[in-house]
């Protein structure tokens, strides 16, 4: 979850590093540190919360790490904010990950004299390099003490002693930069050099790597190994609100010429991609969060649109649902950081029976894009809110242009793409009345329903995540059948309900749904293209057959985004308790 950023070169490394943290401070915001080199001392300033715009001059250094924190063990206090020293103060070290064994690598050190000035796991490793350091040289202190971590863990270290910096990991991601003659970038992921350089080396597990004016490299036996850096052509892309008041509304707002770009993607792209699924002898999509709500949408537009039958399942559940895998299985993996451990995990495991791996995802030269056979990138743009709206979209419309190509009418799916796109910003421009009045509504009350059916019980369920995630409010969506097995107990006067109702064969069915917890006093809040006398606030949008669920979803986050202007929330860009990389289980 966490972002770690580390630089050496002859720029300023303080405010390099402080800028790296800047674009990767949706992997964590709950606190933020940097350690530099200063007259062969290590210096450090942290702080908790979220990154300031600016930070104090400080003298300039050549190395220095940073890290902006999701909180793992222990609080969230200054203590805590990374990085962490070994009791000499010359070894700092920067973490992403968890150390699964660290109470007991913890309860040893203290019994051999260390003292720990923090509740974190992260500050074992520090202590463990300076223990074997006295009997090994540093590298082999390093690797030793990798070593005994057990779970998935990525480090940067600062050793003032040698005036380098190192690096390991093993599962979590971690990608290098190399710049002008003599620099370096390390980062947690791409998004964090991309505006310094497109020369890259994703690093593989158990590679230590020792970066001066130049980089080195061992693998786990100890022995030199060769680096094989590469150009990526990133499509760079301003992360600017620009006359936007938050980038959760701007990410909304993007969303039209998102779906415009999947519609006008390559057809032999989305063919050869398909041919895959064709072939295959069970097809298996997963997805975690917001792509796993994509993922089950998916699942029913493959069988509508297709008559294809796919499977799907929670990515962080699809490990206790592998043994029926073959060489013959496709797995279909959607994240759109491609970093995502839940879905990272059981993919490495599938690969190893021999299954095909196809992904969808956002994050160009990811660790979930390097692990697939074929993977079809969003093109989304940068995603800086933590909570995810334009991928979203991208990741069903790439779902929904693939059943169409299964059908074998890949141009009806873009055309349906294309009316989309255009319904979403008739619905930015002109509806936005509406669904501030039913926002309103929602923010004035503790618990929201949404329902649908078929594929809009996926709406139903994304729905109700995107209003938990930014405006804090208590959200459940269900099949709209579902309610009277027992969730109807919890309608009250005024519980405000949205039904998502397309056009489509489950309109009757819903509708019947939304008159039975009218009678019990909820407020029906209706999005779809036909006008019901049920609704008592009815928001419209087009007919779009399957595509109804992209005008519907933007329906939905907007009402989430003003409900939490209502409610006086500061900053949902970054909502309370979340970050938006998860790559620790």
């Amino acid at each position: 979850m966490c972002g770690i950023f580390g630089y050496r070169g002859d720029r300023d490394a303080v405010n390099i590093v402080f800028e790296g943290l800047k674009t990767l401070e949706y992997r964590g915001y709950d606190s933020w540190g940097i350690t530099w080199m200063q007259d062969n001392k290590l210096s450090t300033l942290k702080e908790i919360g979220k990154l300031p715009a600016s930070i104090p001059q400080q003298k300039k250094s050549s190395l220095a790490i940073g890290h902006t924190r999701w909180a793992t063990h222990g609080g969230i206090t200054h203590q805590n904010a990374h990085p962490h020293p070994d009791c000499t103060g010359k070894i700092a070290v920067i973490h992403n990950g968890i150390i699964e064994n660290y109470s007991n690598l913890k309860a040893n050190l203290i019994l051999k004299g260390h003292v720990f000035l923090s509740e974190t796991d992260t500050e074992v490793f520090p202590h463990l390099i300076e223990e074997l350091v006295k009997k090994m040289p540093f590298e082999l202190a390093v690797r030793k003490a990798f070593s005994e971590l057990e779970g998935l863990n990525a480090f940067v270290i600062l050793n003032s002693n040698d005036n380098k910096l190192h690096a390991i990991k093993n599962g979590s991601p971690m990608v290098i930069g190399a710049g002008g003659k003599g620099e370096y970038f390390v980062a947690s992921d791409s998004a964090g050099i991309m505006k310094y350089t497109d020369n890259v080396l994703f690093v593989e597990d158990n590679v230590f790597l020792t970066i001066s004016n130049t980089i080195s490299a061992t693998n786990a036996a100890g022995q030199n190994i060769k680096l094989k850096f590469q150009k990526y052509q990133w499509k760079k892309e301003s992360p600017s609100k620009g006359k936007y008041e938050h980038f959760l509304i701007k990410e909304i707002a993007d969303q039209p010429k998102c779906i415009q770009r999947i519609s006008e993607k390559d057809e032999g792209e989305i063919t050869a991609f398909a041919d895959s699924i064709r072939k295959a002898f069970g097809t298996y999509l997963i997805g975690c969060g917001t792509a796993s709500y994509a993922a089950l949408a998916g699942q029913y537009l493959f069988s509508t649109i297709a008559h294809k039958h796919v499977n799907f399942s929670v990515g962080s559940e699809f490990s206790y649902l592998q043994d029926f895998l073959t060489s013959k299985s496709v797995i279909l993996a959607i994240s759109q950081s491609g970093e995502t451990i839940d879905v990272i995990d059981p993919v490495i495991k599938a690969k190893k029976i021999g299954s095909k791996i196809l992904s969808i995802t956002n994050g160009y030269g990811s660790t979930l894009f390097r692990a697939s056979d074929q993977s079809l990138l969003l093109d989304a743009g940068p995603e800086v809110a933590v909570v995810g709206t334009k991928s979203y979209t991208a990741m069903v419309a790439l779902l929904l242009l693939l059943s169409y190509e299964l059908k074998g009418d890949q141009n009806q799916g873009k055309v349906l793409l294309k009316k989309a796109a255009r319904d979403i910003s008739h619905t930015l421009t002109q509806r936005l009345g509406k669904v501030k009045e039913a926002s309103k509504i929602v923010s004035e009350s503790e618990t929201v329903f949404t329902i649908g059916r078929g594929i809009s019980y996926a709406l139903a369920l994304e729905s109700a995540l995107k209003i938990k995630e930014t405006s804090l409010i208590h959200a459940e969506g269900f099949a709209g059948g579902e309610l009277k097995h027992g969730v109807m107990a919890l309608i009250q006067k005024g519980t405000p309900c949205v039904v998502f109702a397309p056009n489509d064969e489950t309109l009757n069915d819903i509708l019947s749904n939304a008159q039975e917890i009218k009678t019990r006093g909820g407020f029906m809040i209706g999005v779809g293209p036909v006008k019901s006398g049920i609704f008592d606030l009815w928001i419209e949008t087009e007919d779009l057959g399957p595509a109804t669920i992209l005008s519907q979803v933007v329906i939905a986050q907007l009402l989430a985004y003003y409900a939490a202007l209502e409610r006086g929330i500061e900053d949902p860009d970054k909502p309370r308790n979340l970050a938006k990389s998860v790559t620790v289980k």
